[in-house]
């Protein structure tokens, strides 16, 4: 249990809702592939002085006295991405990720220019130009598909659309797609039209951090990804870019899109890239890709259809109706016995975003507490066995304890 001495004297109303979310990560899985648990000097950072600081600017040109100090937090976050991911140039200030990619899209574009990403249903992001999102609002997005029998991106079709649509950026980089991204070709097609490249490695980056998957970075023009999800940081994001388009991107993050950085959460930011440096944080992404196959795997030999055979990475998604069963219908399901999913479209789906035909699950956050293939098969056993007796809230009841029995033996590190 974290100590909330002052927090639990002033303001009992919040700390019992704060202590009942404790109880509910402790006591519940959390598999939602943008969710982890950060470590108890993550928390800690997060909640230091440093959140009474006003920074507009960068090190060494702030639009504020008295920033040496702060100074000193902001470049040892840089420095450390640098050597994680071997980047030219990098800005740690963003708040979020779609405000990240949003600053890309400023940095390098004007309005109703053209710019290519996947469709959302297939794989991508809200940010990579869906019609509701400013991205789709403001750009003039085309978009490219996953392969309707693989599951997989189809990289001739990729160069096809290229060329006949000539986008002056192409996005690559996904918040539902389970496999391997081939960067080098989405380089190779965006050379050939004289396109920018634009890699979104937010879901990916803890596992090309760990070495595990390819790195975009040296490659690109331009990378953003959040800071949570595989990297176990603080909620916030940074954008990577080459050396010759620093001018432009930091212009576009502040004073184009946001004000002062939240110190606080840089520091804290520092403090996981730190750990990411760690030789233990790559056993760590290889377990988590590994935990992925598995659970792929074993969901296949129940019968369930996962979307492109598998996973090279940490997520995948499940077509529940396979089953009987919508995502949304799934999601509630499986909340009862005390696991976390986030419900998905699979591609071509015929069924809407709020109640689509999949399920997304991630296992960064399962990882993060200790479990390996054994654990991971014995869920999955137990989610299809909720799955069956979806109706019986008896044997739901049931198979809540039997959650609780594993969480009980892998606790939360931060807790």
């Amino acid at each position: 249990m974290l100590n909330y001495v002052n927090l639990e004297k002033q303001d009992p109303e919040l700390m019992k809702i704060i202590k009942a979310e404790e109880e509910r990560q402790k006591n519940e899985l959390e598999f939602i592939a943008s969710e982890n648990y950060v470590s108890k000097a993550v928390l800690e950072a997060m909640g230091t002085v440093l959140t009474n600081k006003y920074s507009e600017g960068y090190p060494g040109h702030r639009y504020y006295g008295g920033n040496q100090i702060i100074d000193d937090v902001e470049n040892v976050a840089i420095n450390r991405v640098k050597k994680i991911f071997g980047a030219e140039h990098v800005n740690v200030q963003p708040l979020s990720g779609s405000p990240a990619n949003a600053a890309v899209y400023f940095a390098f574009l004007k309005p109703g220019d053209k710019v290519m990403g996947l469709k959302l249903d297939h794989g991508g992001h809200l940010s990579h130009g869906h019609p509701v999102n400013f991205s789709g609002m403001l750009y003039n997005f085309v978009q490219y598909e996953v392969d309707e029998k693989t599951g997989v991106i189809d990289m001739e079709k990729v160069r096809e659309i290229a060329r006949r649509e000539k986008p002056k950026m192409i996005v690559a980089g996904y918040s539902a797609y389970s496999r391997e991204i081939e960067w080098e070709k989405f380089k190779e097609i965006a050379d050939e039209i004289g396109a920018y490249t634009f890699a979104d490695i937010a879901h990916t980056a803890g596992l090309i951090a760990g070495g595990q998957m390819n790195n975009p970075v040296p490659l690109f023009d331009v990378v953003s990804t959040t800071t949570h999800k595989t990297l176990r940081g603080p909620r916030g994001a940074m954008i990577m870019c080459k050396k010759k388009f620093a001018k432009q991107v930091d212009k576009a993050v502040f004073p184009g899109m946001q004000g002062g950085p939240h110190d606080h959460i840089t520091a804290a930011k520092a403090v996981a890239f730190g750990e990411v440096l760690q030789d233990d944080f790559k056993e760590y992404a290889k377990v988590v890709i590994e935990n992925a196959k598995v659970m792929a795997s074993e969901f296949m030999e129940n019968g369930y259809r996962v979307v492109s055979d598998g996973t090279d990475n940490h997520l995948l998604v499940v077509d529940m109706t396979s089953k009987g069963i919508s995502g949304k219908d799934a999601e509630i399901v499986l909340e009862k016995i005390g696991v976390s999913v986030s419900r998905s479209t699979i591609p071509n789906d015929s069924n809407p975003p709020m109640n689509p035909s999949g399920v997304r699950f991630g296992t960064p956050a399962a990882t993060s507490r200790g479990m390996k293939s054994a654990e991971i098969k014995e869920i999955v056993r137990l989610i299809d066995l909720a799955i069956q007796n979806k109706d019986s809230e008896k044997e739901l009841v049931i198979i809540k304890q039997k959650v609780m029995d594993i969480c009980n033996m892998f606790p939360v590190p931060s807790l």
